[in-house]
């Protein structure tokens, strides 16, 4: 049995391993490197044939993990994909706005190349990943397999979905495996949620297994203590909208995290604990994506489900608006009372978020609230750098609004509970503890973590394949 790891080592975005058991090509995860040009056709150079691979197995939707799936497919890939019954409706939602953004940028790198002799060169280097027909050939090869359903993919091979929180559907694949007469089982984490989230249910535990390859987005990094989400948001709303005629813009994935925090805002709002603001949810994403919530609603926490009991739909209140259209996305700007904006993408990188940045990030009266992770390279990175003037649109603009920040939105468990994930296997059966998904300090930290409680670890070198 052979792993190599060849996205998401020693970085964030990209997840994409391959497990060689036998011959037989697994491929767990296929997502879109940020931090590469996701319009480029730097994804679409695999380290591998498409066509070699049998079978992948998908984690979660989230573009990270998902996004290169229908690359595959163009390419050669023909099997089926495995993912839970929510992770396959929010993936091709996903890999859908994908699409939208990669011919946005083709229109724009057509704009800028005008009629002139260089205009081919340059369109051609702005071609589409992949196309809507792509996504379609994609979304036919789901198989959805519900959580801790044992799943035979050979007579060799059989995996498990294990809860993870995170994200709707997310789950940690659990393979047990006979390699030529020898029992061996490995896990693939995707990413860790955190316990006591809103909407998402705590990650449940991954059975004991020889190999485990886990994230670590927030090694060595502790999500702040002393303060829940709605006295953060509270004291953000009063401040930015109450006590000052302002508007808070709040740049949120449309899947996951923008469903957390309409929900957060519900029961501020709902309870009386803030005179009541306007909420406009500025993304048809995450209309689309709350329909999927609402579908799975069984899959919702304790909590949110008591609330929809007790006051109704966690994700619909007096003042929120959920904008369609361009138009009514345009006329926000045109609305000049205190206002709550929610709009995707979470890292600024496309989407509607950058029509509300450009006309209000020289606005004094503007707070922008960013409650996600921002890659290295993003605008929202050099706005929580303290760029003083940024690019937008074509434009340089200088900051002018208050740029704010909190991890208690983060959907990835913190330094501790990464720990808590590998302490809760088996010590004694327990071979390796390989560690993706996170940049090299997060890493180191996680990995000195783990060392210290003497368990064995690997920082995988992207490609590097290592006999299990």
């Amino acid at each position: 049995m052979k792993l190599t790891i060849y996205g998401a080592a020693r970085q964030v975005t990209g997840s994409m391993h391959l497990l060689d058991v036998a011959g037989y090509k697994i491929l767990i995860d296929c997502g879109l490197d940020y931090e590469k040009d996701r319009s480029t056709l730097s994804n679409e150079n695999f380290p591998f044939n498409p066509g070699d691979i049998d079978v992948v197995i998908l984690t979660h939707a989230h573009i990270d993990h998902s996004g290169n799936l229908p690359t595959l497919v163009r390419l050669g890939f023909n099997g089926q994909i495995l993912c839970t019954p929510p992770t396959a409706d929010l993936a091709e939602m996903l890999m859908m706005d994908s699409v939208s953004i990669f011919m946005n940028k083709v229109h724009a790198g057509r704009k800028r190349g005008g009629k002139g002799k260089h205009h081919h060169h340059h369109s051609s280097h702005n071609q589409p990943l992949y196309l809507h027909k792509h996504v379609m050939d994609t979304v036919e090869r789901f198989v959805t397999i519900g959580f801790n359903r044992p799943f035979r993919i050979t007579g060799d091979i059989e995996m498990s979905f294990v809860p993870v929180g995170h994200l709707l559907g997310a789950a940690a694949a659990v393979l047990k495996i006979n390699d030529n007469g020898e029992e061996k089982s490995i896990a693939f984490t995707g990413d860790i949620g955190r316990k006591n989230y809103p909407v998402l249910n705590d990650p449940e535990v991954i059975p004991p297994v020889d190999y485990l390859v886990t994230e670590s987005t927030y090694g060595g990094r502790h999500h702040t203590k002393g303060k829940t989400v709605e006295e953060v948001l509270v004291e953000t709303i009063e401040k930015a909208c109450i006590k000052e005629p302002g508007r808070l813009i709040i740049p949120a994935f449309s899947i996951g995290r923008t469903q957390s925090l309409v929900y957060s805002l519900n029961k501020i709002f709902s309870s009386g604990l803030l005179p009541p603001v306007k909420v406009f949810v500025d993304s048809p994403l995450a209309s689309r994506s709350t329909q999927t919530f609402r579908k799975f609603h069984s899959l919702l926490n304790a909590e949110a489900q008591d609330f929809y009991n007790k006051k109704g739909d966690e994700f619909e209140f007096d003042n929120l608006t959920y904008i369609e259209n361009l138009k009514d996305s345009r006329d926000i700007s045109n609305y000049f009372e205190p206002c709550i904006i929610i709009s995707s993408a979470g890292m600024l990188e496309g989407g509607r978020i950058q029509d509300h940045l450009f006309y209000n990030i020289q606005n004094y009266y503007c707070t922008i609230l960013f409650i996600g992770y921002c890659a290295k390279g993003t605008l929202g990175n050099r706005l929580l750098r303290g760029d003083p003037i940024v690019h937008i649109k074509d434009r340089e603009l200088a900051v002018y609004a208050t740029i704010k920040q909190t991890d208690l939105f983060s959907a990835h468990g913190d330094h501790e509970d990464l720990m808590n994930t590998v302490k809760q296997q088996d010590k004694a059966k327990l071979k390796q503890v390989f560690l993706v998904h996170g940049d090299p300090q997060s890493m180191e930290a996680f990995a000195a973590g783990l060392e210290a409680e003497d368990y064995p670890v690997t920082i995988p070198e992207k490609g590097l394949t290592y006999e299990l």
